[in-house]
């Protein structure tokens, strides 16, 4: 929990076609986020979604896909949230780095 209070406000939720249910679309309207998740074949109400937005969502899985090769991120050693945060801050400067090299 202490690193729920670090977070920023969010203001939209990107997800994929498991979470598409009138449920969560709910909770986050009431929270005033904008839920981009794209909608199951199956669903009776047609929903738009802003498909820009949603590519978003693989730049941010293929993100935390890298910083989870680093040892120390995946398995999570770090007692505390600052300490934690400091390592993927390092991962992501060394990610940034190899990708200004290559």
């Amino acid at each position: 929990m202490v690193m729920v209070e670090k977070l920023p406000q969010t203001s939209m939720l990107l997800a994929d076609r498991g979470y598409d249910a009138d449920s969560i679309r709910a909770t986050m309207e009431e929270r005033k986020m904008l839920p981009i998740i794209p909608m199951r074949k199956s669903r009776k109400k047609r929903v738009g979604v802003d498909r820009a937005l949603y590519r978003l969502r693989n730049l941010v899985e293929r993100c935390f896909s890298k910083l989870k090769n680093a040892r120390l991120v995946a398995t999570c050693y770090d007692k505390t949230a600052e300490s934690f945060l400091g390592f993927i801050d390092i991962t992501s400067i060394r990610l940034g780095f190899r990708n200004l090299l290559t």
